[in-house]
């Protein structure tokens, strides 16, 4: 019977992603740490970014490699592909129920424990969940083939250096002695997820000190959801956006901008934000007030120790990029292949996609005249987020027809 089960309340939200796993206390789950099977203390791997995403290939069970998304918003390990559950020949897999805020009966996945390798490093007896169907469709949004997340297990095992200029991670066992670069900015660990507090200011508002989840799994730069128990208030102009899919649909909201945003003695400017729309006490519950997401983290050089319980932040390269909304009004969807196919699955209202006739369901075949199986999917995205007043020539197929629109982007935020 499904009221037996254990319960995990899982919810995925974001303009981009989060995904935030709230254990019940009736499911024991033990934190197992990742080791150097060589005798070495650190080593260096390269990654893949992605819309801000940190994207690493592991083994599991020796078999791989298979890319997750490295996610300190993130425990247990989350297996999102149905068909690994098998061929992996994990035992001892549990039953148990994933839950959504509001209300919503959950669906079922499963509980095991797998070994897991990353570089040179392995944990073994790795808690792990298995959705029995890939309901987050992250390989639609990334462009290529995602297997899962992964965060706290490897976050808490080692000093893990993130350089998003070289698209490098570093990670240290923690007895070797090293000297992290940048400031420090002291955090605090829930449910194994690290929580800092950011200021910000917003017009109308003031000055306020947040308590965020650090979420480089989020390719948002700040979700803020609650002020003293209630929904944080908007700024003065919004545009109503889709913030993201999650179990139990959409998750509507508006985006807006907050006049700063400082962590330690870094401050961004005209920061965009998004306030989401769902039940307070699912916010409420959870102790804080907002969500800081690879937007802003990307804009650092970042070295993550859990077990002293801060980060050290390094200006990067992109810190003094403005932030920027897309301007063309367009949401896309990877449909896998061969051959893939790039979707359109949303048109803002009164955008310049719904303004020249672009449609849901149209499929992109060309931009600017280049094949858009030539354009890294996050490419895509800055190519819509590139200037005010820039013009975009879109080449779609629909109905047995090829289309070319001229898009002008508009800055709409």
């Amino acid at each position: 019977m499904n009221n037996c089960k254990p319960k995990i309340h899982f919810h995925f939200f974001s303009v981009f992603l989060v995904v935030l796993c709230l254990f019940s206390s009736s499911l024991s789950v033990v934190a197992q740490d990742f080791k150097f099977q060589t005798g070495q203390k650190q080593q260096t791997i390269t990654f893949s970014l992605v819309k801000n995403l940190i994207i690493i290939p592991i083994y599991i069970n020796g078999k791989g490699p298979f890319d997750f998304i490295l996610d300190t918003g993130v425990n247990p390990m989350i297996v999102t592909d149905s068909t690994l559950k098998e061929s992996l020949k994990v035992p001892y897999v549990r039953n148990i129920k994933i839950g959504g805020y509001g209300n919503f009966d959950g669906i079922d996945a499963f509980l095991g424990k797998t070994t897991v390798t990353i570089g040179e490093a392995e944990g073994e007896n790795m808690p792990t969940v298995f959705l029995k169907e890939d309901i987050l469709s992250l390989s639609g949004y990334v462009g290529k083939k995602i297997y899962g997340l992964i965060g706290y297990n490897f976050f808490n095992s080692f000093i893990v250096k993130v350089n998003y200029r070289f698209k490098t991670i570093k990670f240290t066992a923690p007895e070797k002695k090293i000297k992290p670069k940048g400031e420090k900015i002291p955090f605090e660990l829930i449910e194994n997820k690290p929580y800092v507090s950011v200021s910000i200011e917003q017009e109308g508002l003031g000055s306020k000190i947040l308590k965020t989840l650090v979420d480089c799994g989020a390719s948002h730069a700040i979700s803020i959801e609650a002020l003293e128990s209630k929904p944080f208030p908007h700024p003065p102009f919004t545009i109503q956006a889709n913030l993201g899919n999650g179990l139990t649909g959409s998750i509507k909201g508006v985006m807006g901008r907050i006049t700063s945003l400082k962590i330690g003695s870094f401050t961004f400017k005209e920061v965009l934000a998004n306030y989401p729309e769902y039940q307070i006490d699912s916010v409420v519950n959870r102790q804080r007030n907002a969500n800081l997401g690879a937007d802003i983290l990307s804009r650092f050089d970042i070295t993550y120790d859990y077990r002293n319980l801060c980060m050290y932040i390094k200006k990067g390269e992109r810190f003094n990029q403005p932030f920027e909304h897309d301007m063309a009004g367009i949401e896309l969807y990877i449909e896998s292949g061969p051959p893939s196919r790039t979707i359109i699955s949303r048109i803002e209202p009164d955008s310049p996609a719904e303004q020249v006739g672009l449609k849901e369901g149209d499929e992109i075949t060309a931009i600017n005249f280049k094949k858009i199986d030539d354009y890294p999917m996050g490419e895509i995205g800055n190519i819509f987020r590139a200037k005010n007043g820039y013009g975009v020539i879109v080449e779609v197929w629909r109905d047995k027809n090829f289309l070319i629109k001229l898009l002008k982007l508009k800055k709409r935020i």
